[in-house]
């Protein structure tokens, strides 16, 4: 599941935070990251899939 995830991540950031954490802190600061460019919305989604528990 963490693979479809990561594709998802790749594709729309924010999406890939949403369906790791819902909407927490994570979600908000990977918005954030990806309005400022969308490398930087990349590399924090796929940080948080990676570290985070997943959450439900």
């Amino acid at each position: 599941m963490d693979l479809i995830r990561i594709i998802v991540a790749v594709l729309l950031p924010p999406l890939g935070v949403f369906l790791q954490v819902g909407l927490g802190k994570h979600f908000w600061l990977n918005i954030l990251l990806t309005i400022l460019g969308y490398i930087p919305g990349i590399v924090h989604a796929v940080w948080v899939i990676a570290r985070e528990p997943q959450h439900a």
